[in-house]
């Protein structure tokens, strides 16, 4: 995982990359990242059920761990017993966020991507990430969520990402990418790190071809969904500003 640097980069609060053309334009620039946003499966946040759930087909998945979360989200009756409307409604989330399997079952996958969701329209409303006249990636260890900003106004929406596990945390503080490799393999667990953009020593922003949430947490990464990390690629460049901050559910302050 770690490249032949290993060095740390820092981005200091007051500082920042030179103004590049492709920053320039604010308008230019949040069209394309909004274009790349669709392209990546970001779609438009669900409105809470208004009314009473259609079922048109059946929907047997059991009461899910994150439940109550998304029946208070999708505006149904909060009482962490799965019925098949809530079965109905969870699916339909899922399959307007191309959660996969779309299966009404209320996992660790569809609560992150609801905690996504949730947060666009204003993800950084607790002020906790700096706003800067250059980009900055946002790094929400709390809420487990990775956005772009620059000054407030958000160029690329926020989406769920796995930080580093309990002992191996994502370090916190300024950052900015040293390094990246496209299509690069780790080199002490021999795993793809695809679109991989360093940012402190071995730590990197990259995708993963597996599920983010089939373990604890990663070796250090911030960990993003395949189509995520792509786009994240296309509108970063070395020398950009990484921002971290938070803790990971479960893991030591």
């Amino acid at each position: 995982m770690t490249p032949a640097d290993d060095g740390t980069a820092t981005a200091p609060p007051g500082g920042g990359p030179a103004g590049r053309s492709r920053y320039r334009g604010g308008a230019l620039f949040v069209l394309a990242a909004t274009v790349l946003g669709a392209a990546a499966g970001l779609a438009a946040a669900p409105r809470a059920a208004a009314g009473p759930v259609v079922v048109d087909e059946e929907c047997t998945a059991s009461t899910g761990p994150y439940q109550r979360p998304m029946e208070e989200y999708l505006g149904r009756p909060v009482d962490g017993a799965q019925s098949p409307e809530d079965c109905a409604a969870i699916r339909g989330f899922q399959e307007a966020q191309a959660v996969d399997p779309a299966d009404g079952y209320a996992n660790l996958l569809t609560y992150r991507v609801m905690t996504a969701v949730r947060a666009r329209a204003d993800p950084n409303a607790d002020r906790l990430c700096p706003a800067r006249s250059y980009p900055v990636t946002c790094v929400d260890l709390d809420r487990q969520l990775l956005w772009v900003q620059r000054d407030q106004d958000v160029v690329f929406d926020p989406v769920p990402i796995r930080s580093g596990r309990d002992g191996e945390e994502t370090r916190t503080g300024w950052h900015a990418i040293y390094w990246r490799s496209k299509d690069h393999v780790s080199t002490l667990y021999d795993t793809p790190m695809p679109y991989a953009q360093f940012f402190d020593g071995g730590q990197a922003l990259h995708g993963r071809l597996d599920s983010l949430f089939d373990g604890g947490g990663s070796a250090g990464c911030v960990n993003l969904r395949l189509g995520d990390a792509e786009v994240l690629w296309e509108l970063l460049d070395v020398d950009d500003a990484v921002y971290v901050w938070g803790v990971k559910p479960g893991t030591a302050d």
